[in-house]
């Protein structure tokens, strides 16, 4: 077994790892204060922190300490954690990947005279990890659309597609589970889409060819960004003086 990091293989580089543990969940950030007089603290709640996950790793014997040397050398290219994020995947969680880099230094046990061992902790500042065959959903029509979850075990942030024509009062409103995302004083032609991303919070437009053209922020009536439940979730459409080619929205289905 081993893990994918940055497109990589493990076993390409000459390394073999296992898991040693699995978070359940991630860390948790508590919000607590304390009352004069009052035992214990005030709870307001808490929410997920950043997730680490630990891997167990040996190096294939080489025939010499040079050569052991060296693939060590490729590792830490490879890893190299002042290159930001990268998709991790486990063999051992094949159906989603995590985005990590390296937390801690990393030293290499020597075994017999070209063999070493040693752990590797990955920092993964988004708790979650995300499908790789994520779920989507079409909807073409207006009127009210059933659209079920079967991937994940988290509530998810989706990536809303809208494509038809919308100009001077018409409107577009998607409303997820009672959220709304509404569409109005926008200027969107035939082959353009309105891309809305919820996880960042943020719209764009962009031509048939994928090229962004413009910031889409100011054609939502709202800042509101509605999320997908695991399971069922009711979408209802209504058109208003505008032309309604195609929804796609991809889920972005995760696990917590």
């Amino acid at each position: 077994m081993g893990f994918t990091y940055n497109d990589i293989h493990s076993k390409d580089m000459g390394l073999k790892a296992r898991l040693t543990s699995w978070q359940v969940s991630g860390r948790l950030r508590n919000f607590t204060t304390t009352v004069p007089g009052k035992y214990g603290v005030a709870d307001f709640g808490a929410d997920l922190d950043y997730r680490e996950i630990t891997a167990a790793c040996s190096i294939f014997p080489r025939h010499t300490f040079p050569a052991l040397v060296e693939t060590l050398d490729g590792i830490a290219a490879w890893l190299d954690p002042t290159q930001g994020l990268h998709q991790l995947i486990f063999d051992d969680v094949p159906d989603r990947y995590f985005m990590a880099r390296l937390n801690d230094a990393v030293d290499c046990e020597r075994l017999i005279r070209a063999a070493g061992s040693f752990s590797l902790k990955f920092f993964c500042p988004d708790p979650f990890g995300y499908a790789l065959e994520d779920e989507e959903f079409s909807i073409t029509a207006a009127g009210t659309h059933m659209v079920k979850r079967e991937t994940g075990n988290a509530e998810s942030l989706p990536i809303y597609r809208i494509t038809g024509t919308i100009s001077g009062s018409g409107s577009i409103t998607i409303t997820t589970n009672g959220s709304a995302l509404r569409i109005a004083n926008a200027s969107l032609t035939e082959g353009e889409t309105l891309v809305v991303d919820t996880d960042k919070m943020t719209a764009w437009v962009e031509s048939g060819a994928g090229i962004t053209l413009r910031n889409g922020l100011p054609y939502l009536a709202e800042l509101n960004f509605p999320t997908l439940a695991v399971g069922e979730n009711t979408v209802q459409v209504e058109v208003s003086g505008a032309a309604l080619a195609k929804i796609e929205i991809q889920a972005r289905s995760r696990w917590r």
